[in-house]
Formats: C-alpha cells, sequence, structure tokens
C-alpha cells in the first residue's frame, strides 16, 4: 500500500514539473510570437526604409540653433536678412549680418570656404570646397545651373528648384527667390529682439552700465523689452502656461466636487436601493470610459474652443474616475466610527460629516492631487484641441516645420510647469495628509 502512494505521489510530482516546464517555455514562445506579429503588423521594415535621418538630424540641430536667412526676391532684387526668416527678427534698414558684404555683388561667407554670391541678372555662384563651382541663374519661374547630370546626395536640383545643403549650411534656389540659411549655435532673440536698445549688449552694462535708453532706465527698459518680446512672446507663453494650469485645477476640483456625492450613492453600504446605485455606477462607467480628447472634441463643437471647454472635458472624465473610487473608499470605512458618532444623538447628514468623511479625506486627497498632476499633462494636448494653453502655441510651431527652437523651449518649459505640479502636489499632501516615516 505504501509502495502504491509513493508511484503515485511520484506521478504527480512529474506532471506537475511536466505542467511547470511547459509553462516556462509556453510563455516565452507566445511573447516572441507576439513580437513577431508586432514586426510585421506595424510594418517596422518599411519604417526603417522610409526613415530619413538627414530630417532627423535637421530638426535636432534646430532645436538647439537658430538661423539667419538672406534672401534676395529675384523679381525685385531686394536682400533681406532676418533671423529664423520671420519679419520680427527682420534686421533694422542699412543693417546686416558682418558675415555678408559686397553692394552689387552679395557675398556671404557661411565659414569654411563656403561661399555664396548673389551677382547681377539674378545669378548665384556657390563656392563648396572639392566640389566644381554652382552657378546658376533664374529666369522668370525657371533655373538654369551648370550642375552635373551625377549629383551628389547632398544637392537636389530640377528645373524648378535646387537645394544645396553642407556643413556650413543651406541653400535654396527658386524662380521667385534665392535663399542663404546659415546657422549659428543659441536661441538668437531670446532676451531682446534687433530693434532694442539692450540687445548685444552685456548684463554688467545693463545693470550697471549708463542708461541705454533714455526715457527708461536700464533694468525697467531690460524686463520691459523681454517680457514684450515679439519674437519669443514671453508674455504670451507666461498667459498660455496659466491657462494651462487652470484647465487642469478647474477640471480637477470640479470633478471632485460632483463625483463626493454621488458616490454616496453608488457606494451599497449608503445606497440600499440597487437601481440607484447600479444607475450611478453606469453614469461612472460612461464618463470616464470615453477619453478626456473626445469630449475635447464634443465640447468644442458645442461650446466652441477655449480654455473652460478644455476643463469642462477633464471635469467630464474625471467625475467618472472620481466617482468610481470615492464609493469604494466609502466601502470600506469604519462601521466602529460611525456608530460613536451616532451613540451622541448626531442626525444622518452629522454622521457622514463627522463619522465618514474624517476616514476618506486621505485618500480622497491623494488621489486628487495626483489628479491635479497628471490633468497638468494632458491640458496641454487638450489645450492643442480647444484653442488654449501652452499646448496650442506648441501645436502652432510644430505646424510651422521651421520653429523648432521654439518647440524646444515649449517642451522645456512644459516639462518644468509638470515638475512644478509634482513639487507641489507632494508638498500639499504633506501638509493636508502628512508624512510616513
Amino acid at each position: 500500500m505504501t509502495a502504491i502512494d509513493l508511484n503515485l505521489t511520484k506521478q504527480d510530482a512529474d506532471k506537475l514539473f511536466q505542467r511547470k516546464r511547459l509553462i516556462g517555455f509556453s510563455i516565452p514562445a507566445l511573447i516572441f510570437a507576439y513580437l513577431v506579429y508586432i514586426f510585421f503588423a506595424f510594418d517596422v521594415p518599411g519604417l526603417a526604409g522610409r526613415a530619413n535621418l538627414d530630417n532627423a538630424v535637421t530638426l535636432a540641430s534646430d532645436s538647439w540653433s537658430h538661423k539667419v536667412h538672406v534672401t534676395r526676391d529675384n523679381r525685385s532684387g531686394e536682400i533681406s536678412y532676418a533671423v529664423e526668416g520671420e519679419r520680427k527678427g527682420l534686421y533694422p534698414d542699412g543693417q546686416r549680418p558682418d558675415w555678408v558684404s559686397g553692394d552689387s555683388v552679395v557675398t556671404i561667407d557661411l565659414g569654411g570656404d563656403h561661399i555664396v554670391r548673389y551677382l547681377p541678372d539674378n545669378r548665384t555662384e556657390v563656392e563648396v570646397p572639392g566640389f566644381p563651382l554652382i552657378e546658376v541663374q533664374a529666369v522668370g519661374r525657371t533655373l538654369t545651373s551648370n550642375l552635373p547630370a551625377d549629383l551628389p546626395d547632398w544637392i537636389s536640383a530640377s528645373n524648378r528648384r535646387i537645394a544645396i545643403t553642407t556643413p556650413e549650411g543651406r541653400v535654396t534656389l527658386t524662380g521667385a527667390r534665392s535663399e542663404v540659411f546659415n546657422y549659428f549655435p543659441g536661441w538668437e532673440l531670446f532676451w531682446f529682439t534687433l530693434d532694442s536698445p539692450y540687445h548685444g549688449q552685456s548684463l554688467g552694462k545693463i545693470l550697471l552700465g549708463p542708461r541705454l535708453d533714455p526715457d527708461r532706465s536700464n533694468i525697467g527698459g531690460a524686463v520691459s523689452d523681454w517680457w514684450n518680446n515679439k519674437m519669443w512672446r514671453h508674455k504670451d507663453v507666461a498667459w498660455a502656461i496659466g491657462e494651462t494650469i487652470l484647465m487642469a485645477f478647474l477640471g480637477t476640483m470640479g470633478a471632485a466636487i460632483l463625483a463626493l456625492p454621488l458616490a454616496f450613492l453608488a457606494a451599497k453600504r449608503f445606497s440600499p436601493v440597487m437601481l440607484v446605485r447600479a444607475g450611478t455606477r453606469r453614469i461612472f462607467d460612461f464618463v470616464r470610459g470615453v477619453d478626456a480628447l473626445i469630449w475635447t472634441v464634443v465640447l468644442a463643437r458645442a461650446f466652441g474652443p477655449g480654455p473652460l471647454t478644455g476643463a469642462l472635458a477633464i471635469l467630464i472624465t474625471d467625475t467618472g474616475t472620481f466617482g468610481k473610487i470615492f464609493s469604494e473608499a466609502l466601502e470600506n470605512v469604519d462601521q466602529k466610527q460611525i456608530e460613536g458618532v451616532s451613540s451622541t444623538g448626531a442626525k444622518p447628514l452629522q454622521r457622514y460629516r463627522f463619522g465618514v468623511i474624517p476616514q476618506v479625506v486621505p485618500v480622497l486627497l491623494a488621489q486628487i492631487l495626483y489628479f491635479l498632476e497628471s490633468n497638468t499633462r494632458s491640458a496641454t494636448i487638450i489645450g492643442a484641441i480647444t484653442g488654449g494653453g501652452i499646448g496650442l502655441m506648441l501645436t502652432q510651431a510644430i505646424q510651422t516645420q521651421k520653429d523648432w527652437e521654439e518647440v524646444a523651449y515649449y517642451i522645456s518649459l512644459i516639462v518644468v510647469m509638470v515638475m512644478f505640479m509634482d513639487w507641489l502636489s507632494g508638498w500639499l499632501r504633506s501638509k493636508l495628509i502628512g508624512r510616513k516615516d
């Protein structure tokens, strides 16, 4: 009898080991099969083939540098000089960069022996070391050049457009205009625009030097010119950051105020009527089941764009989430504390106020503060749809496909804003709830 029991035990152990070996093999096999499916379903080989590393390098360089445009209008012959090619960054009349010289023949020295010359009759010469002199002339909408048929990969050419990309800069030629882009590190005009008397002045000269503007003090004038910078729009950016935080705050706090009384209707302990309880929970499921971005689109069609629409989208979604969390917290309250308050002759509302709310306040505040931090990030994307906040400015900068230094600036501000909200929510949590050692 004992031998039979031992055999059965050994058989059971063998089956257990086989099952574990099968599971240990099947789980990695399933993961591998899933990764293979993703590889082909998402067309990873095609994505790698379509990737353009040159564009990625250009985008990365644009994020930490700026470029000065030297543009000739081939119709009028006028030449303009502008930072980032914007009118707000246009050099004043009679001024131009020191690496541009000449009058009838305008010579642009890009550095590294790369020279571009604007000649009369809409002709352009481009000198690139190790390559024959490039000569191009614009006649109407057509370009004629001496470029060979076999072009290197840094030149693209047709009879309508020629683009030359070198390590020192870029040249783009069309029938309408000839344009040179010269790159420099840093965010030019971040502090002051070219028309400001404080542009190019050192910090010591602004703080301690003689008055640069006879009508204003140096410090007051410098702060005013920086705050009203037409190129980087610091005043508009600060307002947009405030709108984003306000959207998150209004949406989060409004959702918490609405969700708390509804959570009592969804909690079994406080809502004995099953129909009311089930109906409230389904409402929570519905409003949180639809993403905030979808609510944003719906509300924007109903109420029009604006920060308030974004706050309402956050409020609707978070009402469902808060309602579920709060109702679950109410289900787990300690009945003894409620009975203790009831023994004093407290009325139902007083029992809720002094017997229930103090127990769930730590959970409620922790969730509210966490969602406030999270909704600050969400408000950035929502603002891009509703037309408010820093998200809108970020989207506008991306859509231009040229202001990547502004994109980097806005992203940096968003990261700082999220870090600040993370610190603030943690500080408030420690003050309101306390920290555990």
